[in-house]
């Protein structure tokens, strides 16, 4: 016959059991919550990061500055502004040094090249000098893009070439495709680094146009 004190021992060691199982479920509840509320707060600085991320690897991989000269000029000149950035970023990256050839500023204008723009708008005051102003060197350089495109009849491929190669360089080439009875196409640019340089824009266009939807005025 177990006596009333083994009897009362047993319970309270019951009890102590009970209520060890009790703080362990209510630990592991607490640490369950905790780790919710730790991944919650992980998402959500994820969330917010990830904008401030995009837009860090976006200024170091697609650079974009003077955005408001850029889309002024755009639209002065019925360009894309992303055109115009993407000519930028093949040209300087936006980060503008005179060329061995003596090409100037961001869209790299020879000064031979902004005298014949500057007689052709009629500007009276040009300079050189003023090349190293980005709204004058982005307004020369969209106004030679725009020039381009209406000579080649909107053909892009052929603007860009010349803006790169020359016109008549380009003259040759298109002559040359035609007499085979074709057009004259970015792999059919003989020039490896035209034909480079054409993909290399074409390709940022399209990044800048969806990179930077909101800061070239597309929304």
């Amino acid at each position: 016959m177990t006596s009333p004190g083994a009897t009362a021992t047993s319970r309270h060691a019951a009890g102590r059991g009970a209520g060890e199982r009790r703080r362990r479920a209510a630990t592991r509840r607490r640490r369950a919550v905790l780790s919710v509320v730790g991944i919650g707060l992980l998402i959500a600085i994820v969330a917010l990061a990830m904008p401030l991320f995009r837009q860090a690897v976006n200024e170091f991989t697609l650079p974009l500055d003077h955005q408001d000269i850029i889309r002024q000029q755009a639209s002065k000149e019925r360009l894309d502004p992303a055109l115009v950035a993407a000519v930028i970023y093949a040209e300087t990256k936006f980060n503008p040094r005179p060329s061995p050839a003596g090409a100037q500023g961001l869209m790299q204008i020879m000064p031979a090249t902004a005298d014949f723009l500057a007689r052709r708008s009629g500007a009276t005051t040009f300079t050189v000098a003023d090349l190293a102003k980005p709204d004058v060197n982005i307004a020369y350089g969209s106004y030679l893009l725009r020039y381009l495109l209406d000579r080649y009849d909107g053909n892009k491929v052929l603007a860009l070439a010349a803006y790169n190669a020359g016109e008549s360089n380009v003259d040759g080439w298109v002559a040359a495709a035609r007499a085979h009875g074709a057009q004259l196409t970015v792999d059919e640019i003989p020039f490896p680094e035209t034909k480079a340089y054409v993909a290399k824009v074409l390709k940022a266009e399209h990044d800048y146009r969806t990179s930077y939807a909101s800061q070239l005025g597309y929304r």
